[in-house]
């Protein structure tokens, strides 16, 4: 524990990593929360899917841009006029589903809602990277924000459903609208190891080596292909642990089935992010990928509750270290002056598997039976590891040269 007692102790960090985790909390629910809004607004799992994947899709495909732009003009200026427009799109879908709105109303409005959500998560990293850059507490400090996504992701559920039960889903997503406001305002306003901009033509952008796109940095694209295939993981597991719960009239059991997957990964990320590796980052990704893979391939044959508990844990305990090891990759292969958008990337990938995830896995459910939801983990993250594998050369830290190639004996 001391490694993560030395990181949290780092002087100044909890004056942004509590304004933080009061906007991360409720932000996690807005996807769930905008099922559970549009089916209650319109009666039907339908339309209530598709605001989600836009909410979703539209999230992860906002998110690089709106990293670029903290980058370039600084973390509060970006925002604080997010808030703001997330509050304007999230409150309008609101009142649009108390209304009854038309469903292409509501599915655009969540979109929105899903684009303008504050992008912390990232720009916590980013002030992570920029205190701690270039040392071996920036692992343990990245496996500190591993862990606290995963609590994020598991009280968001229970306090969304808590409120939607106990009053609507426009209460509950009212109430996390609130705290996301003024967590991202409070996090926004304090500005320690929050990154100077850096604005296209300045003198220091130049200097900083920033690329036109962070896309088309080495290695950027194979790791968020490997964070596609990640997000596959959570998605396709929520739909399958949720319908094979269901198939053996065991529903109930779906909520710890999963939690139990989200400890395993709470234990994994602070076991992995306490030790000191010897071995390289870009080699420790592609073997938990395939291990991943293993691991997620015992899913398919759990049979039984108890089974499938063990086996959600054994998935869980090796994801995080996964995820850890990613977000410190592309830390040492892209400046400084864009590491926020690098890592809005790796999340958007994320949040695009969760929905790719989730659509297959509820195809294979429906066309094949529920177990069949399981087959896309294992399928996903093999083949992320294979292509890992193939391109582990553009995994190579900038500054680290590349091996000196053996004299060959053979003419030419």
């Amino acid at each position: 524990m001391k490694s993560y007692l030395d990181v949290l102790a780092t002087p100044g960090a909890w004056r942004f990593l509590l304004p933080a985790l009061v906007a991360r909390v409720p932000s996690a629910m807005t996807q769930m929360g905008v099922l559970l809004l549009v089916q209650w607004s319109t009666g039907a799992y339908g339309p209530a899917g598709i605001a989600a994947a836009a909410a979703a899709v539209a999230q992860a495909l906002a998110g690089p841009w709106t990293g670029r732009l903290a980058d370039r003009h600084g973390q509060a200026r970006v925002l604080l006029p997010q808030a703001a427009l997330h509050a304007l799109a999230l409150g309008t879908l609101l009142a649009l589903a108390a209304a009854h709105a038309p469903v292409p109303l509501l599915v655009a409005t969540a979109a929105l809602a899903g684009g303008s959500g504050p992008q912390v998560g990232a720009m916590v990293r980013a002030r992570w990277a920029r205190r701690l850059g270039g040392t071996g507490r920036l692992t343990t400090a990245f496996a500190v924000e591993s862990v606290t996504d995963e609590l994020t992701f598991t009280l968001a559920p229970v306090l969304l459903v808590g409120l939607s039960t106990a009053y609507t889903p426009v209460v509950a997503l009212a109430a996390g609208l609130v705290l996301i406001v003024a967590g991202t305002v409070a996090f926004a306003l304090v500005r320690t190891d929050a990154p100077p901009p850096t604005r296209t033509g300045h003198p220091d952008a130049a200097r900083s080596g920033a690329p036109a796109a962070v896309w088309r940095v080495r290695g950027v694209v194979p790791l968020a292909v490997g964070f596609l295939a990640m997000g596959s993981v959570f998605g396709s597991l929520q739909v399958g642990i949720t319908s094979l719960t269901a198939a053996w009239h065991l529903p109930g059991a779906a909520g710890p089935v999963y939690g139990t997957f989200s400890a395993g990964s709470v234990l994994g990320g602070l076991l992995y992010g306490a030790v000191r590796w010897r071995v390289a980052l870009r080699f420790r990704l592609v073997a938990g990928l395939a291990l991943l893979a293993a691991a997620t391939s015992a899913l398919t044959a759990a049979g039984t509750v108890p089974v499938l508990y063990g086996a959600a844990a054994l998935a869980g305990l090796v994801i995080a270290p996964v995820v850890i090891t990613g977000y410190t990759i592309i830390e040492t292969l892209v400046p400084a002056a864009v590491r926020t958008e690098a890592f809005t990337w790796l999340a958007g990938a994320i949040g695009l598997g969760i929905a790719t995830g989730a659509s297959a896995a509820g195809q294979l459910v429906d066309r094949v039976g529920p177990s069949a939801a399981f087959a896309v983990p294992p399928l996903a993250t093999a083949l992320a590891a294979a292509l890992l594998l193939a391109r582990v050369g553009a995994l190579r830290p900038r500054e680290e040269p590349a091996a000196p190639r053996e004299p060959s004996l053979l003419p030419g």
